[in-house]
């Protein structure tokens, strides 16, 4: 669920018009709902009430300050994937020693920052890894703590660019050589073995393979228990959110009139399926979400440029593109897309809804209808919190887009629009190319 409604014709997040919020800073504009975050967090920690607990938020699906802030206000420590996320952090004023540090190609300078900082835990990847962990911690006379990623070969049936838990894929160490890759680390010198980990992939929908990966794995956290005497494992993160129905999810109603069968993950249903399998390894819990936290948390506003009639087709051109919001041409994504102003006077169109990029891959969705919108009128793309300013480039150079938050009948800017002096800052024109 979520805090975006319309009140009378038009859409608010929370307490704040979403229309006020175009005009005042143009589009293409992200918005984000506190209380949408702050409810999603104590949903989750609530499933698993009576575990040992630590949420991890995995920031690379938002890591804007202002967000790991709220975030560590609420008591989450951080999956970090890069020494920038690890200063992130450090910024925003979050808790690096309640943080995770993952991903397959760990730097020597990333480690050493890590370490400089206390990070609660390496997630490692690969025997080489360890190594070089080893190395870095014996320069700095450290002890380095390390969970190794477990791969449980469990399809998660999702998205074949955001699956992690095969065996196919590039992350962790598969279940039947986990044994000597813990016997490997133990001999490291600067090694502390503290955990384990996996993550199977994103945007779940089924409680199956999250139950299939736990009871998969769990005996063999039970024998790095007795063996190393580990004290966390990490089950990663995953939980989907809800896509096409995003706008009316955020009423209970709209659940609650949804078939068992087919009603869509909730932090509950989760927690009570996984619960009673992690608490009696007697284990510190540690979860990595990302997307659930934030993802229907935020909303992507455009401005109509253009309504452009064809033979047999429609295109209705809006001022918000693939660079910044990559996912439908990256993943063929779906994002419900809604007007900022309801009026169910007006008749249905149905129209590809694309952006201004020269490429034809620059469409967010074909064919959709939704009420006749024209020129100047104003547009939001739910759901989109997750993987969508943090995917954004600077494609056919076009800024990046700008950043509101809202608490309540607040809003505020935390990341103005770029400017064109920002985008070229960096550059230089070479001696020798100058008269």
């Amino acid at each position: 669920m979520h805090h975006f409604r319309h009140v009378g014709q038009n859409l608010h997040c929370e307490n704040v018009d979403l229309a006020e919020i175009a005009r005042l800073y143009g589009t293409p504009t992200y918005v984000y709902s506190t209380a949408t975050m702050a409810d999603n967090y104590t949903r989750l920690a609530g499933g698993l009430r009576g575990l040992d607990l630590q949420i991890c938020y995995a920031m690379k699906a938002n890591s804007s300050l202002a967000i790991l802030r709220h975030f560590a206000n609420l008591g989450a420590g951080f999956d970090l994937v890069s020494g920038g996320e690890i200063r992130r952090v450090l910024a925003a004023g979050g808790d690096i020693k309640r943080s995770v540090f993952a991903g397959v190609g760990k730097t020597e300078a990333e480690i050493e920052l890590a370490l400089k900082h206390g990070v609660f835990a390496f997630h490692v990847e690969s025997e080489p890894e360890i190594a070089r962990i080893n190395h870095i911690a014996g320069k700095l006379g450290v002890k380095a703590p390390i969970a190794i990623r477990l791969n449980p070969d469990v399809d998660a049936h999702t998205h074949a660019k955001i699956t992690t838990g095969k065996s196919d894929n590039k992350f962790g160490i598969p279940l039947a050589h986990a044994a000597a890759a813990y016997e490997t680390a133990a001999r490291f010198p600067h090694i502390q073995i503290k955990g384990a980990q996996m993550h199977i992939g994103s945007q779940l929908t089924s409680l199956a393979p999250f139950v299939e990966a736990v009871k998969k794995v769990a005996p063999f956290v039970q024998e790095l228990k007795a063996k190393y005497g580990i004290t966390y494992w990490s089950i990663g993160g995953g939980v989907g959110i809800v896509y096409k129905d995003a706008l009316a999810s955020g009423d209970p109603a709209w659940w609650s009139a949804q078939p068992p069968e087919t009603r869509p993950l909730t932090p509950e249903a989760y927690g009570e399926a996984l619960t009673p399998l992690l608490a009696p390894l007697g284990l510190k819990i540690l979860l990595e979400p990302g997307r659930y936290l934030v993802g229907n948390a935020g909303v992507l506003l455009s401005r109509v440029e253009f309504l452009k009639r064809g033979k047999g087709k429609n295109f209705l051109i809006v001022d918000a593109a693939m660079n910044d919001l990559v996912r439908p041409a990256m993943y063929d994504s779906f994002h419900e897309i809604v007007p900022l102003r309801r009026d169910s006077g007006r008749p249905a169109l149905t129209a590809d809804i694309v952006g201004p990029v020269c490429e034809s891959g620059d469409c967010f969705a074909k064919d959709r209808t939704l009420q006749e919108v024209g020129e100047g009128e104003f547009l939001a793309f739910m759901s989109a919190g997750a993987y969508g300013f943090t995917m954004a480039s600077r494609y056919n150079t076009r800024s990046l887009a700008a950043e509101v938050l809202v608490k309540g009948a607040a809003s505020d800017l935390i990341n103005a629009r770029e400017s064109f002096e920002q985008q070229i800052q960096n550059e230089q024109l070479p001696r020798f190319l100058t008269k």
